[in-house]
């Protein structure tokens, strides 16, 4: 072990060698960390926790045409999953049509393609949607996937106000680290704030958006930095609710979060408990919520995509368990176990079956999961709490002076700190200082290959033949008059959900009703 090694967290927090009470100056219990379930909630937000429910197994996944995915949900239901999340391919994501120029290439590639109501259709095909809650990843077009989702649940004939799950519908993290945006920000604002509109009155089991540190973290943040970052989105949302005419406490508690699960263990604990404390003292005393069950922060955790190596990728299926463990003693509500494969494709079913087990093992047979908060009241747990929090109240500070998150922004100051936390952790990893199995240390000259996903190369044809069957196939006026409708209604204050919802029943496509939103918006063009 090299004498001038660097003991500190992922964030920077310097480590010592032991701690005790000394080191939690200033640190009241019954004021600093209560008991589960109770303010400020540092200690999970339910008083027994997993004791009277595991968190749900959510496997994220999607890819190929909505017939395959629609099978691997199949699958994994079959194995205990509790919870589909779905992956949209990047055409999807981004408003195009499979047949669009540019999605050529792409189509079904890095989730399922849908491009009409047709295929979500075949994608949710005998999914019990009463039972079984959907978590669907996508953000510039949620609206248009959302009113795909509650068209289905009409058609089926089961109740909208038993449907559960979440869009993630958090645009404002495109802008700062995941860029696929559509529209200019005030735009991509009044279509969250439409969606938290429509949810509250119609979906009352929905959670109408999962604001993301997942992508941020991905990008290159520090821990310190996807929380800071992370919250500030929110307390924007929550603005722009508020401006929009929406009551608090009507559509505080369905606000949900999503949070990467990295390497570093204890600060990953830590992280997720300053997180609920943090937000609950924000919804608490500086929005003025009334309920409690608006300070609650309730949060998905997907480990970390980043952390997999191509190099002996069997070592990722330990990385995952010891974060799934972290995600776990944290306090997560629901929770993805990434693939040991997913550095060189999309994961086999053995390799979905294995990261499933992974969460199931830690469930029943760890023991993690029957105290509330295990690691509550350990001296360095609670030290790296604190000081998560303190570091990411001075960042919530800093983004205030500015004049809030857009502002911060506009100026490419967010962009600029993530980019630098991102170049100081690769630089550690190529001097050798962050070692990382594998790949700067512990080389294998020897590698087994392992079997991988290959997706079929007639994809892209298949799903661009049936897009056209649909097209020659549906109302031409009646799809005419719906995004003529949706048009008109873009350029006034009308709630977007209910003409997006007619286009949709309609059968036009992704790429039409984004077009024609796109006319009325404009384009956002990164400065």
């Amino acid at each position: 072990m090299s004498s001038d090694r660097r003991f500190e967290t992922t964030s920077g927090i310097p480590l010592k060698a032991c701690y005790g009470a000394g080191d939690l100056e200033g640190f009241d219990p019954d004021r600093d960390l209560g008991l589960p379930g109770e303010f400020p909630f540092a200690r999970g937000i339910q008083p027994e926790m997993y004791r009277s429910r595991f968190w749900t197994m959510r496997q994220y996944a999607g890819f190929g045409t909505a017939a395959e995915s629609n099978a691997r949900f199949k699958y994994l239901l079959a194995l205990g999953q509790t919870g589909l999340s779905v992956a949209f391919d990047l055409p999807t994501q981004m408003g195009l049509d499979s047949d669009a120029a540019m999605a050529a290439g792409e189509v079904g590639r890095a989730g399922v393609a849908v491009d009409t109501l047709h295929d979500m259709e075949r994608l949710l095909d005998n999914i019990p949607l009463e039972q079984v809650s959907i978590s669907m990843t996508i953000n510039s077009t949620a609206a248009i996937l959302l009113a795909m989702t509650i068209a289905v649940v009409k058609k089926q004939g089961a109740s909208l106000e038993k449907l559960s799950g979440t869009v993630q519908n958090d645009i404002l993290k495109e802008y700062i680290a995941r860029g696929t945006y559509l529209y200019p920000p005030s735009a991509s604002l009044r279509l969250t704030t439409d969606i938290l509109s429509y949810c509250s009155r119609f979906l009352p089991r929905w959670n109408p958006i999962s604001i993301s540190g997942y992508h941020i973290r991905e990008a290159g943040s520090t821990a310190v930095q996807e929380v800071a970052f992370t919250l500030a989105n929110a307390a924007t949302y929550v603005e722009a609710a508020l401006r929009a005419g929406l009551e608090l406490d009507s559509f505080a508690p369905r606000l949900s979060f999503f949070f990467n699960v990295h390497n570093h263990f204890l600060e990953e604990v830590a992280k997720f408990r300053a997180a609920r404390r943090l937000w609950a003292k924000t919804m608490r005393f500086r929005f003025g919520a009334r309920s409690p069950k608006s300070w609650l922060l309730r949060f998905h955790a997907q480990t970390a995509g980043s952390t997999l190596t191509a190099q002996q990728p069997e070592v990722n299926a330990v990385r995952v368990a010891l974060q799934a463990l972290a995600a776990v003693l944290g306090g997560a509500q629901s929770l993805h176990t990434n693939a040991r494969d997913e550095a060189l494709s999309l994961p086999t079913e053995e390799a979905a079956r294995l990261a499933l087990r992974t969460q199931q093992v830690i469930a029943w047979e760890s023991g993690a999961a029957e105290t509330a908060d295990p690691l509550g009241g350990a001296y360095a747990v609670e030290f790296l709490t604190n000081a998560i929090e303190e570091k990411c109240q001075e960042y919530l500070d800093r983004i205030e002076a500015m004049g809030g998150m857009l502002s911060a922004i506009a100026s490419g100051y967010i962009q600029r700190e993530i980019q630098q936390a991102a170049y100081e952790y690769q630089k550690a990893i190529e001097s050798g200082e962050r070692v990382i199995v594998g790949v700067n240390r512990f080389q294998s000259e020897r590698q087994d290959p392992i079997p991988i996903h290959r997706l079929d190369p007639g994809i892209e044809t298949s799903q661009v033949a049936a897009l056209r069957k649909v097209k020659l196939e549906r109302d031409g006026p009646a799809v005419e008059q719906a995004l003529s409708a949706l048009e008109k209604d873009a350029s006034g204050p009308e709630n977007l959900l209910p003409p997006i919802l007619r286009a949709v029943e309609a059968y036009a496509t992704v790429g039409e009703i984004s077009d024609r939103l796109r006319k009325v918006f404009g384009e956002h063009t990164e400065s």
